[in-house]
Parts: C-alpha cells; sequence; structure tokens
C-alpha cells in the first residue's frame, strides 16, 4: 500500500486535489420475417403468417430492446467487441459494443434470445435470455476473459516487461479525467517495479501540468492567509511560496516513492483491494501509512514512507523563513506527512475509482 507523496501542513488540501463512468448507446436490428406454415396434406401447399409475428409488426409495443455492456478484467471496458444476437428460425444481427463497451438491439420480437460476445485476444462469451413483450431487457455485464492461448504467449515475456505494460496503464489513469492518479493500481498481483521504472514514475508525477498548478493554487492560498509570513506578500512572496510548494511536492514524491522504495526493495504503489467488508477494506486502507507491499509482494512494514517524511520535513525545514521554523513544526508537518498515507488510502479504495473514466483497454495480465 502507497500514497502519493505531497508535502505536510497545508498539504492535505493538494492531497485531496490530487486524490481526487452510462448507458445511452442505440443499436441497430434488422426486421425479421414471419414464420410459414405448410398446407394440409393432399392440397396444395399454402403459406399464412404466423399470427404472433402478425401482432408484433401491428403492435410496436409487442416489441423490445436488448442491451448491455461488455467489460474485460481488470474493470475496463471492450470496446468494438462483436456481438451476435442470435433466435430460433431467423438470421443472426452482428453490432459492436461502443467506446463505453456499450451495445443494442433495437425493436426486438420478444422470446428466447442468445448473445455471443467476441473478441481479439479474449475468450468467447455468451448469455442467453427471453425478451418479454414490449419490454427493455437490460443484459448483466459480460466480462470477457484474457484467452488462454494468449496468456501462454505472455509468458515468455519478462517481469520488467510486464511491468512497463502495467506502469503506461497506471499514466493513463486521471480522476475526473485530468487530475494525474499515478500510484494507484488495480491489478492486486501486478509485477514490481524495478528502480529505473520507479524513478519514471515519480518524473512523470512532479512534471505533470495539474501537480504544478495545483502547487501554484496552494501558494495562493498560503499568500491569502499570510502563512509562513517570512516570505513577505507581492510577487515575490508568492514565488517564494509556490517554489517551497513545488519543492515540498518534488523532493516527497522522488524521496518516498523512488530513492527509498528502490533502496528498501519496496512499492511505492496503493494496490486496490475492493473486496471483502467494509471494515477489512477500512481497515486496509487507514493501514495505507504505516504498511506497503515490498517487491517480493508480500505486506510489511512500509519504512519508505516513514523514513521519508522525516527526511522531507528535515529538507523542507531548512527553507523555511526562520521566523517560522520551530522544533515542534517540523514534528507536526512529519506526523501530518504519515497520516496523509492514511487519507490518500481512504480515498483510493472508496472514491477515486469510482471518479475515473473507464479506460480504452484493460490492464496487462499479472505475471
Amino acid at each position: 500500500m502507497r500514497r502519493p507523496a505531497p508535502g505536510a501542513c497545508g498539504w492535505i488540501a493538494l492531497t485531496l486535489c490530487l486524490l481526487c463512468s452510462g448507458f445511452c448507446s442505440i443499436g441497430a436490428a434488422q426486421s425479421l420475417p414471419p414464420d410459414v406454415s405448410s398446407g394440409n396434406s393432399g392440397t396444395p401447399s399454402q403459406t399464412r403468417p404466423n399470427v404472433s409475428d402478425v401482432a408484433q409488426q401491428t403492435n410496436p409495443q409487442a416489441r423490445g430492446n436488448i442491451t448491455g455492456t461488455v467489460t474485460v478484467q481488470g474493470g475496463g471496458v471492450a470496446v468494438g467487441a462483436q456481438v451476435r444476437l442470435t433466435r430460433d428460425g431467423q438470421p443472426p444481427a452482428d453490432v459492436l459494443s461502443n467506446d463505453d463497451g456499450e451495445y443494442s438491439f433495437a425493436n426486438q420480437p420478444a422470446g428466447d434470445f442468445r448473445l455471443t460476445v467476441t473478441a481479439e485476444g479474449f475468450e468467447t462469451k455468451s448469455f442467453s435470455g427471453t425478451l418479454v413483450a414490449g419490454a427493455a431487457f437490460d443484459v448483466p455485464a459480460i466480462e470477457l476473459e484474457v484467452a488462454r492461448a494468449t496468456t501462454e504467449v505472455r509468458v515468455s515475456e519478462t517481469v520488467e516487461e510486464i511491468a512497463t505494460e502495467q506502469v503506461k496503464y497506471q499514466e493513463q489513469q486521471r480522476v475526473l479525467g485530468f487530475i494525474p492518479n499515478f500510484y494507484a493500481s488495480y491489478v492486486a498481483d501486478a509485477a514490481p517495479l524495478n528502480p529505473r521504472q520507479k524513478f519514471e514514475l515519480a518524473w512523470k508525477s512532479v512534471t505533470d501540468p495539474v501537480t504544478i498548478v495545483g502547487a501554484g493554487f496552494l501558494a495562493g492560498i498560503y499568500q491569502a492567509s499570510d502563512e509562513y509570513g517570512g516570505y513577505g506578500q507581492g510577487a515575490e512572496g508568492y514565488f517564494k511560496r509556490f517554489g517551497a510548494a513545488y519543492g515540498s511536492v518534488f523532493i516527497g514524491t522522488f524521496i518516498d516513492s523512488a530513492v527509498l522504495t528502490s533502496l528498501l526493495k519496496q512499492d511505492p504503489r496503493y494496490f486496490y483491494k475492493g473486496t471483502g467488508t467494509k471494515k477489512s477494506r477500512l481497515m486496509y486502507a487507514l493501514a495505507n501509512s504505516v504498511m506497503c507491499k515490498g517487491d517480493n509482494k508480500k505486506y510489511q512494514v512500509n519504512y519508505s514512507a516513514i523514513a521519508g517524511s522525516f527526511i522531507t520535513s528535515g529538507i523542507t525545514f531548512t527553507y523555511t523563513p526562520t521566523s517560522d521554523r520551530s522544533t515542534s513544526l517540523y514534528f507536526q508537518n512529519t506526523l501530518i506527512r504519515i497520516a496523509l498515507g492514511s487519507v490518500a488510502g481512504l480515498f483510493q479504495e472508496f472514491v477515486v475509482k469510482g471518479l475515473t473514466p473507464h479506460l480504452k483497454k484493460a490492464p496487462p495480465p499479472q505475471p
């Protein structure tokens, strides 16, 4: 378990900011021909329409819609999956899932039906149901699983290659579509990161425009409340506060999430639990400040976050105005940084995933 690494004191506002998908598509279906039956034996064969089909053609309310969503392992949606609708004695109808993984078969006659979902690289899935006249049938989400053959090919990939693919997926995660959420993994058994990947992820995080704008916003709050008065006011005072705020984010991210995690072989990411009782998830999230997953995939004391909080507070203490320095402030900032790990865990476990739009693909499978 791991938290992002903003600073202390007023950093609660920035942390919550940085921490902080729908069925609307309409498909097409084919009009189906009426059934025919032969005449009595010994007389010329005659064709007459099926009574129920005539009723459905003359009464639109006798028809209904079939809708649903195709998902993939890991919580993503399947885009462009082929969904085939088949019914006894009638030709099949095909549609593709849209960008939200949704599909729809409109104006369908009542009766039994079967859906078959196929997508490259995934196992074929099917679903059977019965459409009631004049009603809409909402098919439960159909989750596609990675095809066994594909999984066997991926086994030949190295741990580093798999981790690289998973990090690329993480770097697409943005709360509300724009706030970076790079340090959360929704793959429970994700491949561990090597030191180079940890430093690259830290750099990606601190150079993201939203991170920089967040530091500027925090500096404005400090300026308005005249916090750290030794920096003064005016443009000079603001840029000093901005430098201090961004410096704390920069230093804290690299110390906590790259340097120490590389030396101590610990994973800087928060691993989303998402299952179990609310109490178990609550305790799991709260422990985020003091527990983490090691590169050996076993949970252990989060020495990186704890020691990193003391080190980061010590470094930022050196450029705090002399008039605002105190031993009590140093320990206060350190303890707040540690406690923010629990706050971050709570947001990650219960809030953030629901605010993050579904991605266009699923994360790579674990090694």
